[in-house]
């Protein structure tokens, strides 16, 4: 009965992972691919760990690893805590008693449900800095009105606000999940012993959602982390939003040479780090006494 799952993780899981990892090891690009089409055999080379080292010095020519491992580390912090912040806020608000409460949670939902392409280039035309509605609203309050989308931090903001935007759905849903699985015997207990909405909150709500939080958190960083369609959709090859699995796409799809090995060493090494993450955030869940 095991050796179906075993076939199926080997096949859709296992050998695509070797194959890319094979790649890290070789000088593999466009002209060196093997080529039936074309009836051209693959010529390639052995090249060790070459591309690990040219990689993680920084070259500039390689992507400046480093940095851009610092922007994508800001991205994903700045986007899973406002996910998680008005997720919850909004979850606590949706589990009371409130005049069309239903329709509130569709509408909060539909970004969910709309395609990420559709909401990517709908937002790119509100943040056109001459016709974009959001400057509109800027200049008609006397504020200033950045270049959302030029070569600037002010890029990085814009995309924040939309991943933030199709995010917090999930967050909410998952959140208002856990919430309404909280014995409501354990809020009255706490009102009558005198406990303010705010201590209620902090020992009653947060401790009942700790399961759920550590489970959407930790989905929440790694799809954040390997979120490729915001960014690129609405910035392009845009150097200020450039991300760790932005940058492989470039190696991978753009330019002449289509440099295959690059390309496939940023996945091994955004696959280490989020490993490394994950194991990192399982041992203090297990320290705190959640059973992971």
């Amino acid at each position: 009965m095991v050796l179906p799952v075993v076939l199926v993780i080997a096949v859709l899981v296992l050998y695509p992972l070797a194959q890319g990892v094979f790649f890290t090891l070789t000088d593999i690009n466009e002209s060196s691919i093997a080529n039936p089409v074309l009836d051209r055999p693959a010529t390639y080379e052995w090249v060790g760990l070459r591309n690990y080292l040219t990689v993680l010095s920084g070259d500039a020519s390689y992507g400046a690893f480093w940095a851009t491992l610092l922007r994508t580390v800001v991205w994903t912090a700045s986007c899973v805590l406002l996910h998680y912040g008005i997720g919850l806020g909004l979850a606590v608000l949706l589990n009371r008693q409130v005049a069309g409460r239903a329709v509130y949670r569709v509408l909060l939902i539909l970004p969910w449900a709309v395609p990420a392409f559709i909401s990517a280039f709908a937002w790119k035309y509100m943040f056109n800095a001459q016709y974009g509605i959001i400057n509109q609203v800027l200049r008609a309050l006397g504020l200033p009105d950045p270049v959302w989308l030029g070569q600037s931090n002010w890029a990085l903001v814009a995309v924040v606000i939309v991943n933030v935007w199709l995010g917090v759905p999930f967050m909410m849903v998952s959140l208002l999940g856990g919430l309404q699985s909280i014995p409501a015997d354990l809020y009255e207990a706490a009102e009558v012993d005198g406990a303010t909405p705010w201590q209620r909150f902090r020992h009653v709500t947060l401790p009942g959602l700790r399961s759920v939080s550590s489970t959407v958190v930790l989905l929440g960083v790694i799809w954040t982390f390997n979120m490729f369609a915001v960014v690129y959709l609405i910035t392009g090859q845009n150097p200020s939003t450039r991300l760790l699995i932005t940058y492989a796409f470039e190696r991978f799809f753009s330019g002449a040479s289509r440099d295959y090995a690059v390309a496939s060493t940023y996945g091994v090494l955004i696959l280490s780090v989020l490993l490394v993450f994950a194991s990192g955030y399982r041992r203090a869940l297990r320290r705190q006494g959640e059973v992971w």
